[in-house]
């Protein structure tokens, strides 16, 4: 059942990113999502197409990849030559990554936007449930049994 969950909230937050991101790859402006320039003036970035692509890949694709690996539970060796729990399915691993990824993209974000919107701590609290629903007994045997057995 947990599992389950831990899909949905990759899910949610690589559909997100990919739109996110994509929107602010289209345009770097940030016109579409209706964010100033001027939101990048602590940062080193004159546009939003490197942050875009950030998002997009690290938080839209990544996500969506270990999504549909959580659900077929193949073998990916690429992925696996980073799995420091080598008797899990390389997914649970990434799983925990991927709540990291969040938790640190949205740190340096509210460091350089030097302020909080309620948007930062709903992702935040999405990556701490991601990370959280990840380590859980039930999800961690799952992935386990699915590499041993």
């Amino acid at each position: 059942m947990f599992c389950y969950v831990l899909i949905v909230l990759q899910l949610f937050l690589g559909i997100g990113a990919l739109f996110g991101g994509g929107l602010l790859m289209i345009a770097p402006d940030g016109s579409l999502l209706g964010m100033p320039l001027s939101l990048l003036k602590y940062s080193s970035f004159n546009t939003y197409l490197i942050p875009g692509a950030i998002l997009f890949f690290a938080l839209g694709v990544y996500p969506v990849l270990v999504a549909v690996f959580l659900m077929t539970e193949k073998p990916l060796r690429l992925a696996e030559t980073v799995n420091l729990y080598k008797e899990t399915h390389w997914t649970w691993m990434h799983s925990l990554y991927i709540g990291f990824i969040l938790i640190i993209w949205l740190t340096i974000e509210i460091y350089i936007l030097q302020g909080i919107a309620i948007v930062h701590l709903v992702y935040m609290f999405l990556g701490l449930a991601i990370q959280a629903v990840t380590l859980l007994p039930s999800v961690k045997a799952h992935y386990t049994d699915t590499v041993s057995g």
